[in-house]
């Protein structure tokens, strides 16, 4: 098995791109929904989160204002680094349980939608294929501030800048899905992605090297056994 890093600017469609490649059969892990449940009232990144940010960003439930949340961090680079030092890890190591289970009901391939994919230092070496889904700047901008109602054009900006730009995304991915136009057109784009990832071999070499190591483990196992036990 190997991994498909998919990531996007916001508000690009990186979620209409993902709902196509699961309608293909596709197994895809979202980032974004291991987030929102790590910061759950009853998650250990929860505690730290509030003790950084204070009582401000809860909501009367208990449970973090992530509009509040999301003022601060896309204002505020270092906050937004204290964040992120304190969501990945538990976000990876709650990726790290599902694409272990993708591999043992043997997908050939798991994709991975992380919207900061790019940003994040580290997590694309450990990707055969990174795809970027991205869109022109008017139309990206435009579709912000339709989805956020409530953003003004300075806010909207800003968010987009928080992020790396899509052109030098776009240098770093080794796919891309251009989701500028009409919904037809990236679908063509999806379906010869999804053509290129059945068809790539990058899968048997992950089983060959992954048999190879635990073929080893279990020799070095037998050989300790026989000299531990009497």
């Amino acid at each position: 098995m190997f991994l498909v890093g998919l990531s996007g600017g916001i508000a690009t469609g990186k979620s209409t791109v993902v709902a196509m490649l699961r309608e293909l059969g596709c197994a895809v892990i979202d980032a974004d929904v291991i987030a929102r449940e790590v910061v759950q009232p009853h998650a250990k990144a929860y505690q730290q989160i509030v003790h950084h940010f204070g009582t401000e960003i809860l909501l009367e439930n208990g449970e973090i204002n992530r509009e509040a949340l999301g003022d601060i961090i896309f204002s505020q680079p270092e906050k937004r680094r204290l964040l992120n030092s304190i969501t990945h890890p538990q976000i990876q190591k709650e990726m790290l349980k599902q694409i272990l289970k993708y591999f043992v009901l043997g997908y050939r391939y798991v994709i991975l939608d992380i919207p900061l994919l790019f940003e994040t230092k580290g997590l694309t070496k450990f990707m055969k294929y990174t795809v970027l889904v991205y869109c022109d700047p008017v139309a990206q901008l435009s579709r912000l501030m339709r989805r956020d109602a409530g953003l003004s054009r300075a806010q909207a900006e800003a968010r987009v800048a928080s992020q790396l730009p899509l052109a030098e995304k776009l240098r770093l991915a080794t796919h891309s899905i251009d989701n500028s136009g009409e919904l037809e057109g990236t679908w063509r784009q999806v379906l010869r992605l999804h053509a290129h990832l059945d068809t790539s071999l990058a899968f048997l070499w992950a089983r060959l090297v992954l048999g190879t190591a635990v073929a080893g483990l279990a020799g070095l196992s037998y050989l300790l056994l026989q000299h531990l036990l009497p």
